[in-house]
């Protein structure tokens, strides 16, 4: 786990002028949620904006599940820490899209927990959809808000949420929310509210199919879970929890980090493979 996080955080800060710069962005794009993942990724980005003078777009897509208080958190973070945000409703759009694309039984949609992921998936990848349109207009890019337990435990939606640029991906989310009190601590009174009350908040995907991320995940806290994970680099100790609904979720969601899966070119030459 890291240790210092004002290194961590300048050194974060380096490597994402140093990309904007190279590749001529113009403008960073963000989907603002409400959740913690989103508002440090905003905040770690507004210094890089500010200096480069380009423009960090937040937007709040809310999709028919949002609650009041997820919006208006994600108000709060997009006033006041980026240049350009607005709340976006795309229910309409989304129950078009859902009719449409979703084959139904019986011309019913079960209300089981399948369903609740299937439109969940529709409803992120229409966020998508809306963010990196936007970024095409501005000559941006979208930045990633995943980090590396939700990536392990395939906690995200296939071509739904993964953006162009990850500076929280490779941390841990017991990490994210050190981070985030460390950043914290400094703020003003206003920006400093908005984001602890990412901090405090109950993680939630904002997609309806449960009441918290870690409902769907099997666990307590995400202390719990990322000190479980930590296993998985430790032979001996996996043996004891290998069993456990957070190892078993890695597992099964292998696929997702393989995505898309290429058959080897040596696989596809090779005589009596």
């Amino acid at each position: 786990m890291i240790k210092d996080y004002k290194t961590a955080v300048k050194n974060i800060r380096k490597q994402l002028k140093e990309y904007i710069v190279d590749n001529g962005i113009k403008a960073l794009v963000v989907g603002i949620s409400g959740g913690i993942d989103s508002a440090l990724t905003v905040v770690l980005a507004k210094e890089v904006c500010d200096e480069l003078g380009i423009s960090l777009i937040g937007r709040s897509i809310t999709i028919e599940t949002n609650k009041p208080d997820e919006i208006q958190r994600a108000e709060a973070i997009g006033k006041n820490f980026t240049s350009d945000f607005k709340e976006v409703d795309l229910t309409d759009g989304f129950k078009l899209l859902a009719t449409l694309v979703t084959e139904q039984e019986n011309n019913q949609e079960a209300d089981d927990i399948n369903s609740k992921i299937r439109r969940g998936n529709i409803k992120a990848r229409t966020r998508m959809v809306y963010l990196y349109d936007l970024a095409s207009k501005k000559r941006g890019m979208v930045l990633s808000t995943d980090n590396y337990t939700e990536l392990l435990l395939g906690f995200w939606t296939l071509h739904g949420d993964v953006g162009d640029y990850g500076m929280i991906q490779n941390l841990w989310k017991t990490e994210v929310y050190e981070m985030s009190r460390y950043l914290a601590e400094n703020m003003d009174a206003a920006p400093k509210k908005a984001l602890l009350d990412c901090v405090t908040a109950v993680a939630t995907d904002g997609l309806g199919i449960t009441n918290s991320d870690l409902d769907q995940i099997g666990a307590d806290s995400y202390e719990e879970v990322d000190q479980i994970l930590l296993k998985l680099f430790d032979p001996e100790a996996l043996d004891e929890f290998e069993k456990h609904p957070v190892i078993q979720r890695k597992f099964k969601s292998e696929f997702k980090r393989n995505n898309p899966y290429n058959i080897p070119r040596s696989d596809i030459t090779t005589e009596d493979y």
